[in-house]
Order: C-alpha cells, then structure tokens, then sequence
C-alpha cells in the first residue's frame, strides 16, 4: 500500500511517499480503508522534530481521519465490515480520567497514523460514523474536534448564555466555536486578520477582537461586553496570551489550556492574584477520550455540524497540503482525500 513517513524530521522536505506492507488484522483489530485525512498544528511540529523526542523515520502521521472497516480480528464485535469509522489519536484512551500512559499509544507519533491507504487499529477504540455524517464532517473530529470538545463541554460545562472566547481562527478553535454555539452560548473571537473574523462572524461569533489592531484584545473584549467576562476560554495561545485571557475571563471562569501557539510561557504570570480573586480553574486539555469523541459525533450527527475545510488536496498532494496548513492563511480544516 501507499503510505506517507515523516523521514528526519527536518521540515517539509522529509514527508516521502513510500510503499509499505498492507497491515495484518490480529485478534481484536480492524483494518480500514482510509477515505479522508485532517491535518493539525502538530503534524508541522513532528516534521519539523519539534514534537518531543525524534520518531523513528518511517513513522506514518496524522491524527485525524476516517475510513471503512475492510478487515477484523477474532474477537471483535464492535465494528464490521463495511461499516465507516474513526478514533481518537489516543486510542487506549476509552474512558475516564486522563493518564499520561496513553501516550504510550499515540496515532502519527509513537503508532503510524491516518495518513496511508490503510489503518490498523485496535477495534475497542473505533467509533462507528452514522450515516448522517460525511466523511468530510467525520474526518476533523477525532484530534480537533474532540480537542475542543472536551475544553467547551466537558471541562467548561458549557450552557446556553454562556460567553466563550476562542483564541484564533485555527481547527480547534472553529470547532470550539460551533460547539458553543451548537449549546446556546456566545462566542468571542481573537485574530489578526480582519478577514478571518469576519468568517468567523458568518460561522456565528457574537464579538470578534483584531489583536494587530488592538494588542489589549482582552480590554477591548470587555468593552464589547459591557465588562462582561468569558466564562469558558479556550487558550491555543500559550505563554504570550495567557496573561491576557485571564484578565478576559469572569469570575468562576474555567481556561483550557490547549496550546502554545504564542510560545511557552517562561516567567511568573503578572496577574497571577486574578486566577484567585476571580476563582478561576485553568486545567490541560490533552484531546479526549472515546466516549467524548462518541458524545461529539452523536451531538455532531444530530445538529448537522458541518466543520469547516478551507481546502481539499488528494493524496499525491500531501505535501502541498502541509505547506499550505503551514503558510497559515486557513480558516478551519485542510483535507486530504484518497
């Protein structure tokens, strides 16, 4: 089969289209035919050696995807042939409290990933994707979406009302956005570019702030407000925002620390005195779980949440495709379709 490694890790150049074997089903897996693949932030990371340790060479990547069941393993009844599915990228991840072992698992960094024409995975982490969604709807959900997920609904316990603030216009984000809104909330947006807010604005946000035009964004957001802070704030900033979100946050805010976009943070926080006077709660938000990403794509399936792709690229074009998600003019997803 056809199937993409990452190489040495020194950027762009690496990604190679290689042949591999076609993997073996054993006991308790299923192997399917990938139809879709969703790039992330990460993805540049590990090309570029930038995502912890270096993977060995023929690493396959990604992290998002979707495919149809081919092949099972003896045991397995969770999944058929025929059926389309897909699965967090920490697939012994089921249920339940997060522990770092799931790293140990890890699709695109320490097991090959959705970006191949095929995909063994264990059966007990596959969701079954409903007929109702596309593929193009089910392929960002698995890193992304259920990113977002978690941060807005199950860590922010997000009910209608709501102010959530997404930093960016980036994949988790979006999603972050049309979650909240999906639940009745208010949504506040952060970008650079004019442009991007205003499609953020069609996709339903209530407040959007240009941080180039206006570097206190958090002050301007209360402006907008009427002083009113957000009560769920998903940072994908990192060190050079998170000051700022807390001063954007309400009092009993929670703050999902997500990503380090801005950079790591490298000194005492200057409003550190508000995340106790305002009783804030800022947790990590490491993807999710199996049955978070189940609630997501029932929720995703009756709502009709359609994310957005900003671009679709075939396989051979793959490397188009991460310079693309890499030039960083994106609104939302970039697809990749075999």
């Amino acid at each position: 089969m056809k199937a993409y490694q990452i190489g040495d890790q020194q950027g762009l150049a690496s990604l190679s289209l290689v042949e591999k074997p076609a993997p073996d089903c054993g006991p308790g897996e299923a192997v399917l035919k990938v139809s879709a693949v969703c790039l992330n932030h990460r993805d540049l990371k590990i090309l570029s050696g930038e995502y912890g340790p270096r993977k060995p060479h023929d690493r396959t990547p990604c992290a998002d995807g979707v495919g149809e069941v081919i092949a099972v393993g003896a045991g397995v009844t969770q999944v058929k042939v025929g059926d389309r599915a897909t699965c967090t990228h920490f697939v012994t991840w089921l249920d339940g409290a997060f522990s770092p072992s799931v790293f140990g698992v890890d699709l695109g960094v320490s097991k090959d990933g959705w970006l191949a024409e095929q995909l063994v995975i264990p059966a007990s982490a596959l969701v079954k994707v409903p007929d109702a969604l596309s593929d193009a709807q089910a392929a960002p959900l698995p890193a992304a979406g259920v990113t977002a997920w978690h941060a807005v609904a199950e860590f922010g316990r997000v009910k209608a009302g709501d102010l959530v603030l997404v930093l960016g216009t980036g994949g988790v984000s979006i999603f972050a956005l049309q979650v909240a809104k999906m639940s009745g909330a208010q949504v506040a947006v952060t970008s650079s570019s004019d442009d991007k807010l205003a499609k953020a604005r069609a996709l339903g946000a209530d407040f959007t702030v240009n941080y180039k035009s206006r570097p206190d964004w958090a002050a301007a957001l209360l402006e907008q407000t009427g002083q009113r802070g957000a009560d769920i704030v998903v940072e994908t900033g990192g060190g050079l925002t998170l000051t700022q979100s807390i001063t954007a946050a309400a009092p009993n805010g929670r703050i999902g620390l997500i990503g380090s976009l801005s950079g790591s943070f490298g000194g005492d926080i200057p409003n550190f005195a508000s995340i106790i006077g305002k009783n804030l709660t800022l947790q990590g938000i490491a993807v999710g779980s199996r049955r978070m990403l189940e609630s997501l794509t029932r929720a995703a399936a009756i709502s009709g949440l359609t994310p957005p792709i900003d671009r679709v690229f075939t396989f051979d074009d793959a490397p188009a495709a991460y310079a693309y998600l890499k030039a960083g003019e994106h609104l939302g997803k970039v697809m990749i379709t075999l």
